[in-house]
């Protein structure tokens, strides 16, 4: 057998799956669509929250801040997922996992540090900002 023949063999799986993942999501969602109401109501488009008619805006303003929060949230407690598993890991993975797993802690002190010289983690408005550079030229 030649090398092309070869790789084709080894990737004929992959195709496969790949065409069988098409065809599922294609299914689904075609799916959804053929068995999915269509009506237009005007109780469809209203808000409803636990057989509460809603008062006020249902549009609340959040700042930026709090999705940053939650975004660094998520990125630092999968981390600890991981230093979890290492910890599980420990005498498997010797000394080379325990310096992997140092690099990997002083990565995630860099990008922490990195984070609150960049201001990320300062909640303060623009307005207190200049208020406190104000009063620190002055002093």
């Amino acid at each position: 057998m030649n090398v092309e023949a070869i790789l084709a063999a080894d990737l004929l799986p992959l195709i496969f799956y790949f065409l069988a993942v098409l065809a599922i999501t294609a299914i689904m969602l075609g799916g959804a669509y053929v068995l999915g109401e269509r009506h237009s109501a005007k109780a469809a488009d209203e808000p409803f929250e636990s057989g509460i008619v809603p008062a006020g805006d249902v549009h609340i303003r959040f700042s930026i801040q709090f999705y940053l929060l939650a975004i660094f949230f998520v990125i630092f407690d999968m981390e600890s997922v991981f230093l979890f598993a290492w910890s599980v890991a420990f005498y498997e993975s010797g000394w080379p996992g325990f310096i992997e797993a140092l690099i990997f802690i002083g990565v995630l002190l860099a990008s922490l540090i990195y984070l609150w010289v960049c201001g990320a983690l300062d909640w303060r408005t623009r307005r207190q900002r200049l208020d406190e550079s104000k009063l620190s030229s002055e002093g």
